[in-house]
């Protein structure tokens, strides 16, 4: 399994933010910082606010912000917000055509190691991710060329 840009990218907007306390970021500086698409990161942004991780602001001297404490922000519920789905394989689907269905394990197996790796995910908060702010602050900055 791998998890979507979508996921990717909202991960590292969360990080940005909770790096930078209640200082106002904008898509440009984290774009840039990341070397990705503010195309992208718009739509991103927008499902974050829509989720309640992030709150913006608009106009002149607008930004972005989080909404919530870093360790408020749980790793699990951030990725089940931002996947579309989680069906590893066909039979996970209602509409599955599978032949094996019926007499096969594999769901069964797989569904457990679903449920283990978000037991593991929601162990953890953007606030374990942020342990090491300078190193992290030193690998977003930007150099120039």
């Amino acid at each position: 399994m791998r998890l979507s840009t979508f996921t990717d990218y909202s991960l590292r907007v969360l990080i940005y933010l909770g790096l930078q306390g209640e200082r106002l970021s904008t898509i440009a500086e984290i774009a840039e910082r990341f070397g990705i698409s503010q195309a992208h990161l718009m739509k991103v942004v927008h499902g974050l606010a829509r989720s309640g991780y992030v709150r913006t602001v608009r106009g002149k001297g607008g930004g972005m912000e989080l909404a919530l404490a870093p360790r408020d922000i749980r790793l699990g519920q951030v990725i089940r917000s931002t996947e579309a789905d989680f069906d590893l394989v066909e039979c996970f689907d209602d509409t599955s055509a599978c032949r094996i269905q019926s007499a096969c394990a594999l769901k069964a197996i797989l569904e457990e190691g679903l449920e283990a790796m978000f037991e593991t995910f929601d162990r953890y908060t953007l606030e374990d991710l942020l342990k090491k702010p300078k190193a992290l602050l030193r690998a977003i900055t930007v150099r120039a060329a």
